[in-house]
């Protein structure tokens, strides 16, 4: 059984939108593209994204993140230790607007069935399912109880504008605190299992 784990860059307030540059994501009129950039990781925290990274044998995208993936990695050299991971290794992109084949070597298409399809992929053996980015797909994965374990990498500002992956509606529901790695520029690791406990203990 294979899990899915998400892994997020956040604001204190929660944004996701854009943190890599400052043309990634404008839409809305968002201004405050490539705010992670300013925030690295420190050697404790490389090390520990680098071991997350390694248990992952596929990868599950959205459109849009796949998007800019696909428009960068395919082309980085082989010295890159992201390019060699992301290039050869399995992609799965959610969308029911893209057609195959897609570009990006070892992509598949998922656009019907979506959960199901998710499910399947999740029953099979092997190591974990990486979700990055993705928060359309990510709050759709919740709703429908796919999501094994949460990294979230919280950066110390807050921005007031900007896509949240925790969005107005979605499901109410508990997490469990499983690691947490404080880095020397301010930002936090943060490592969490789903659970079924409820929101409200009785």
């Amino acid at each position: 059984m294979r899990r899915i784990v998400v892994s997020e860059f956040l604001t204190l307030d929660g944004v996701m939108q854009a943190p890599g540059g400052p043309d990634e994501d404008r839409e809305g009129g968002f201004p405050y593209g490539g705010w992670l950039t300013r925030y690295g990781f420190d050697d404790e925290q490389v090390k520990k994204r680098g071991e997350a990274i390694q248990s992952t044998d596929a990868f599950l995208f959205g459109r849009r993140t796949y998007g800019i993936f696909a428009s960068y990695w395919p082309s980085q050299p082989d010295t890159n230790m992201w390019a060699t991971i992301l290039n050869p290794r399995p992609k799965y992109v959610v969308s029911q607007t893209m057609s195959e084949p897609l570009s990006w070597q070892n992509s598949t298409l998922i656009s019907d069935n979506v959960a199901d399809r998710i499910r399947e992929l999740k029953s099979q053996d092997g190591g974990d399912i990486s979700v990055l980015g993705s928060g359309e797909l990510v709050r759709f994965l919740l709703q429908n109880d796919l999501v094994d374990e949460m990294m979230l990498m919280v950066h110390p500002l807050v921005l007031g504008t900007g896509k949240r992956l925790f969005s107005d509606g979605i499901d109410a529901r508990r997490f469990r605190l499983v690691d947490s790695l404080a880095g020397k520029e301010g930002m936090l690791m943060l490592s969490y299992l789903t659970t079924d406990e409820p929101v409200i203990p009785s």
